[in-house]
């Protein structure tokens, strides 16, 4: 299957670069600008993109382009800072501007380009522009393609080398004509697109059966669509030799533990042993309110006790399976992407204990959530399970802010449940939004109940509309469904006295409150 290979200079949108390419059907992963070159190359890439970011080119410690990428000879689309690499490396030159370009431009392509389709290929248009420096000579082979007002210089390319440059941004929304541009640069390339779900199922279950072997899997399921599809690629590749845990933290939302065990052996038919570990985990989070905090305990946690079953039921397991997904790689800095700045630490890439006597199975590990929808479509799952609402792993407890209690998680479990039952009478719940729950500040205010004040904790709601998790809006609930819902928490929740909603989008906020 062709692929591309994407190298991260650190650009804060290397990943959208990577779900264009997924969404134009060809498969590509992202690497570190300093990988190894053996372990890029492994992918048997047929192109190179490269991404943009932070530095200039010039500086001494800079990021380099490496040799073998142009050594090569394969297509190559370098994008903001990665064009200004290629000029640089083929002997071009690169110079600070005297005024930077950020944010929507109006650009021109000032010549016929292999890049831009023909109806808008003299027409000005609008693009994302993020950059301090520019280039402003071109290497030999090159001809300039697009100007803008401040960048004389805002494409290149050299198409008989199938070499191509934009200072641009073809793979955020705000760049009108984006995805065709990272399209043509498929096309020109010669790529197929043929990366599908059931290419994406096919593939995942061969590298489980070379990883795995002969050994036996554990995994971790909580009931939600990432570790569902990842327990189903593993059930589907090693069959009996997977053993799935469910772990009851106490942690999960109104009656979810029982529909959880239910929908599992109905549908995926594979060994699952509940445990209930609630006052385990209690008793760990007694009195930590700092959310990285919380995280890590509950990861280490998890692992504990897949260690403790495991011995308990004499499993001698090797291996254990995840529904790791690439958002969580990318916010985590987890392996692969050590260029970002940690957003936050999910308990299953950054929270893991260093001591873990398993090896990591993640066959999600690079998808996104509607790729991994796909994929369990794809192996035939129920629609109730694939378009279950996303649950964080460490479950309520990140959406509990402040002191996990079991009052305090009693109520929150109250208010949750009453927005999603709203929500999914007004036919809400799926489509109008990707993600909804509510949260549980530790702020109190006063109110009034009857003819008596009260002093009570606030509920915020958060729903919000979304394709890829790595960004997203928020949904826009009609009022008089946010009034039923704020009239419903106050008056049957005991102990909450106010409701507020998120109107809050990703970024500057994160989806999940913590």
């Amino acid at each position: 299957m062709d692929s591309i290979a994407i190298l991260d200079f650190g650009s804060q949108y290397s990943q959208l670069i990577a779900r264009r390419v997924r969404e134009a059907r060809v498969y590509c992963e992202l690497f570190p600008w300093d990988a190894a070159p053996d372990k890029v190359l492994a992918l048997k890439p047929k192109a190179f993109i490269l991404s943009g970011g932070p530095n200039s080119v010039y500086e001494p410690d800079a990021p380099a382009l490496p040799g073998y990428v142009l050594d090569s000879g394969l297509p190559v689309l370098g994008i903001c800072y990665g064009m200004q690499l290629m000029a640089r490396a083929l002997g071009g030159h690169v110079a600070g501007s005297d005024r930077r370009e950020y944010g929507r431009v109006e650009l021109k392509f000032s010549t016929a380009s292999a890049l831009v389709p023909h109806h808008i290929a003299h027409f000005p248009f609008h693009v994302w522009m993020s950059h301090g420096d520019k280039v402003d000579s071109v290497p030999s082979g090159f001809a300039a393609t697009a100007t803008s007002e401040n960048c004389p210089i805002a494409a290149m390319e050299d198409a008989a080398r199938k070499r191509y440059a934009i200072q641009f941004h073809p793979e955020v929304n705000h760049t009108q004509y984006g995805r065709e541009i990272i399209g043509a640069f498929i096309e020109q390339a010669g790529l197929k697109a043929e990366w599908t779900p059931g290419s994406m199922a096919e593939e995942a279950v061969a590298k489980i059966r070379a990883q795995v072997g002969k050994e036996k899997v554990l995994a971790a399921v909580s009931g939600g669509v990432d570790s569902t599809v990842a327990a189903a690629l593993v059930h589907r590749a090693v069959g009996d030799q997977l053993t799935c845990f469910y772990i009851d933290t106490g942690l999960m939302r109104q009656g979810e533990s029982d529909q959880v065990i239910a929908a599992f052996r109905e549908n995926l038919h594979a060994k699952l042993c509940p445990v209930n570990a609630v006052e385990d985990f209690m008793e760990a989070l007694a009195g930590v309110t700092e959310p990285e905090r919380k995280r890590k305990i509950i990861g280490e946690k998890f692992i504990r006790l897949f260690e403790r079953e495991a011995r308990e039921l004499g499993h001698d397991a090797k291996f254990l399976a995840q529904g790791t997904i690439y958002p969580d790689v990318v916010e985590s800095s987890g392996k692969g992407r050590e260029q970002a700045a940690k957003i936050k630490t999910h308990h299953n890439v950054g929270g893991l204990p260093d001591d873990l006597q398993f090896e990591l199975v993640e066959p999600l590990r690079f998808l996104f959530k509607d790729e991994v929808r796909a994929v369990g479509t794809e192996l035939g799952l129920p629609d109730e399970l694939v378009w279950r609402q996303p649950f964080p792993g460490p479950g309520l407890a990140i959406r509990c802010l402040g002191e996990v209690t079991w009052d305090r998680l009693e109520k929150l479990r109250a208010a949750d449940k009453i927005f999603t039952d709203e929500l999914r009478a007004a036919g809400m719940l799926r489509g109008d939004t990707a993600q909804a729950f509510a949260v549980l500040l530790p702020v109190k205010s006063v109110g009034v109940m009857g003819d008596g004040r009260t002093y009570e904790e606030t509920i915020v709601l958060r729903a919000v509309t979304t394709n890829d998790f790595m960004t997203a809006d928020w949904a826009r609930l009609p009022y008089d469904l946010l009034a039923r819902v704020s009239s419903r928490i106050v008056n049957e929740v005991k102990g909450v006295n106010r409701v507020a909603y998120d109107v809050s989008s990703k970024p500057p906020a994160t989806i999940e409150w913590e």
